[in-house]
């Protein structure tokens, strides 16, 4: 598993910003087409059946793929930087940092201008809690992890 230092994991941020935005954008695009698709079968199944624009269904359904396609290879990406995503929607991620001899999981949502809190990896984000000094101490000394 790859870790981070705080420094590292805060310069990953404006490109890990970026893919959670175009991940966010493929599944708000894909919930809306797939919307359309569900108000096609519903008033197909109350009129007892009607006429279809095959062609266009297909389209629909191939933009719809696109979608969901574009989400998942933004979500991967950020997975093979070694970041976790908690939370796509709220734009939760989590970063792997060794801090003494355990592995702990520093924590950033959207809209937060830097990594300010970490977590146990038992206790999730309902357990953050702000940085302190052993976390600044280590970047300041230059330590990496494993």
């Amino acid at each position: 598993m790859k870790t981070f230092t705080i420094d590292e994991a805060q310069s990953l941020l404006p490109v890990l910003e970026s893919l959670l935005k175009r991940a966010n954008e493929g599944k708000q695009a894909a919930e809306q087409v797939e919307a359309g698709l569900s108000e096609l079968a519903r008033r197909i199944y109350l009129s007892g059946g009607m006429k279809v624009d095959t062609a266009s269904v297909a389209r629909q359904r191939a933009e719809l793929e696109e979608h969901l396609k574009l989400a998942r290879e933004s979500v991967a990406e950020i997975d093979a930087i070694g970041v976790q995503v908690k939370d796509l929607e709220a734009g939760l991620l989590d970063f792997p940092c060794r801090l003494d001899d355990q592995v702990v999981l520093l924590c950033w949502r959207m809209g937060e201008t830097s990594i300010e809190h970490w977590h146990t990896v038992e206790a999730g984000f309902k357990g953050r809690q702000p940085l302190d000094e052993r976390f600044r101490r280590r970047s300041a000394s230059g330590n990496k992890p494993n």
